[in-house]
């Protein structure tokens, strides 16, 4: 048996043994008391402890009016006399009660007598209490008791075998040894948070795609056939109906797109239609009338060195490091949970192998003081002793696995690939052992290496950074917008000759003069007058599609524009904002990097008195 247990049953002894003394003597103050009469008057000594007899309690009424004493003088005249409160006190509590005479007891001051004779003088009420006294405790009632009921007074816990080793959804009898560096390689493979930082990277790099994807051409076609009526007033307008029809079919493309340097624009139309009119004045119908243009805006102020597209990739590229950063992160966590996982299995697993040995060395203890007691060695307060060590460490074991179960579950969440993977069904051993060398590494150094190497700091440059771009971005806006616009086109034009029948409107009143000057010359032996020449146009504008484009290609009918197109704004409020936020948020970013770097030092250091 140790020595605090030895200690323990001492203790038990020298208590039971001091009940089993004081238990005759209160019985018998106890049945005193009962029969005792109750006194006719109460009389209540002054807490001051005067030399005078205790004085009887008069009415309320009666009670003269306080006359305070000054504190100094209550407290030299209360000093002595609360030992010797303390000593009456105790002398009332130990000694018996008086007597019905009414003589007064050794230890105990005199009372009164309970009836007064006539003519005696009644004597004053007792003074008020001095300032600072009122907190006096008054001695217990000795009589009270508290009637508190037993239950199940002849409960015996009876002997139970030790709990099973077995868990919830586990079969024992499947095994599975694992190693630290398996449980890693598990957990970063099937792992949900890194499964999820790993689709975020992904996510990033979709949206650094989507983000170059501005500058990639596009193509943009319109086609339709299209027929219109229009109501003339005028034989100048071509038509001697009253209305000029047009119809045909229209068709037009472009390209355009954007530079990725210098934050240029650039577009390309292409135009190929075909008309039909009863125009007269038409030299050609059907018409194929084609054109082909090139124009370019180029910003000479802002927008030249950094616009609004080059400002999304460049924050995808960082966002695409920042997700990278996070990523790298979550691998640390989970590395570190997985090892902290682990080890704590490893403890609950050791304990529970103590607290088993516990129990078994506690129930050999009991059965060794059974037989003690048995053949008179030992007191029987010593079985009760250890039977209470046995109850305690049975408990024990019963945490104990419940802290088993746990650790195996927070394990297998980790390094889990779903909720039906097999290494549920299955029971964890494993199989490394505990390194007790600590690492030999310095303050300088280990903070050098975190400054390097944590996530946390990585996140905050790619932040910084992140602010650097919506600087130059802002500053760039304040800028006035200056555009050099140019274009250069083609032109190309084919049809059939005009062969309808109807009179030129320009040549038809002058018909009938020709005619009779023509007339009149043959009767005086004159020449008549020369025919009109008929309409001709050159021979490369007659033809079909096929020479509307060969005309295009030849470059033989151009047009060229060059200018300048200026926005300014009076005052740029906006821009001005946006720059001024950036540079508040600077500031921020660059304290919160002091914040960081001082955590990390904090954690470093922590780490280091740890080991």
């Amino acid at each position: 048996m140790s020595l605090r247990t030895h200690r323990f049953v001492a203790n038990v002894l020298v208590a039971a043994l001091l009940c089993a003394f004081a238990s005759p003597a209160l019985a018998q103050q106890l049945g005193a008391r009962k029969s005792a009469p109750p006194p006719a008057q109460e009389f209540s000594g002054s807490i001051f402890g005067d030399d005078a007899a205790e004085k009887p309690k008069t009415r309320e009424s009666e009670k003269p009016a306080p006359s305070p004493l000054p504190y100094m003088t209550v407290a030299l005249k209360e000093t002595p006399r609360a030992q010797d409160g303390a000593q009456q006190t105790s002398a009332q509590q130990t000694s018996p009660p008086p007597s019905q005479s009414g003589a007064p007891t050794q230890g105990q001051p005199a009372q009164p007598s309970l009836m007064q004779q006539p003519g005696a003088q009644v004597q004053s009420p007792p003074q008020p209490p001095a300032p600072g006294r009122e907190s006096v405790p008054t001695p217990a009632p000795q009589d009270a008791s508290i009637n508190v009921p037993q239950v199940a007074p002849d409960f015996r816990a009876e002997a139970a075998p030790f709990p099973t080793l077995e868990r919830i959804g586990v079969d024992m009898g499947q095994q599975r040894a694992l190693s630290v560096r398996e449980a890693i390689e598990l957990a970063l493979v099937n792992n949900k948070d890194i499964e999820v930082a790993r689709e975020n990277v992904r996510a990033a790099e979709f949206d650094l795609k989507a983000a170059r994807g501005v500058y990639d051409p596009r193509f943009l076609t319109n086609s339709y056939y299209e027929r219109t009526e229009t109501p003339t007033a005028s034989f100048l307008s071509g038509s001697s109906t009253g209305a000029v029809t047009q119809s045909g079919f229209f068709s037009s493309s472009s390209v355009q797109g954007q530079t990725p340097a210098f934050g240029g624009g650039y577009r390309l139309d292409f135009v190929n239609n075909r008309i039909t009119t009863n125009n007269q004045f038409a030299a050609l119908n059907p018409q194929y009338p084609t054109s082909l243009t090139f124009s370019y805006t180029q910003p000479i102020l802002k927008g030249r060195g950094f616009d609004q597209n080059r400002r999304a990739i460049e924050i995808a590229k960082k966002g695409l490091g920042l997700t990278d950063a996070q990523f790298r992160q979550r691998a640390i966590e989970t590395i570190t949970n997985v090892q902290r996982a682990y080890w704590d299995l490893v403890y609950a697993l050791r304990n529970l192998q103590i607290q088993r040995d516990a129990v078994r060395d506690a129930r050999a203890q009991l059965e060794h003081n059974k037989r003690l007691v048995g053949s008179g060695m030992l007191a029987p307060i010593d079985v009760v002793a250890a039977e209470a060590q046995v109850s305690g460490f049975e408990q024990s074991v019963y945490s104990a696995l419940d802290e088993v179960g746990r650790a195996e579950n927070n394990l297998k969440n980790l390094i889990a690939e779903n909720r039906e993977a097999a290494i549920w069904n299955v029971s964890i051993v494993p199989t490394d052992s505990v390194d007790l060398v600590p690492p030999s590494v310095g303050l300088a150094d280990a903070m050098q290496a975190a400054l390097k190497s944590r996530p946390e700091l990585q996140s905050s440059d790619v932040a910084r950074e992140i602010n650097e771009i919506e600087q130059r971005f802002a500053r760039e806006q304040t800028r006035p917008q200056v555009d050099l616009v140019a274009s250069y086109g083609l032109v190309g034009l084919a049809g059939a000759l005009n062969t309808s029948g109807g009179v030129n409107p320009l040549t038809a009143s002058s018909a009938q003069l020709r005619d009779r000057i023509n007339e009149l010359s043959r009767i005086n032996g004159l020449q008549p007058l020369p025919d009109l020449p008929p309409q001709t146009l050159p021979g490369t504008l007659v033809g079909g599609e096929a020479q509307s484009l060969a005309n295009l290609a030849a470059n033989r009918f151009t047009n060229l524009r060059v200018g300048v197109a200026i926005n300014l704004p009076f005052r740029n409020t906006t821009a001005e904002a946006q720059l001024g936020r950036s540079l508040v948020e600077r500031d921020r970013i660059r304290t919160q990097r002091e914040q960081l770097e001082q955590l990390i030092q904090v954690d470093v250091r922590n780490a280091l008195q740890l080991v």
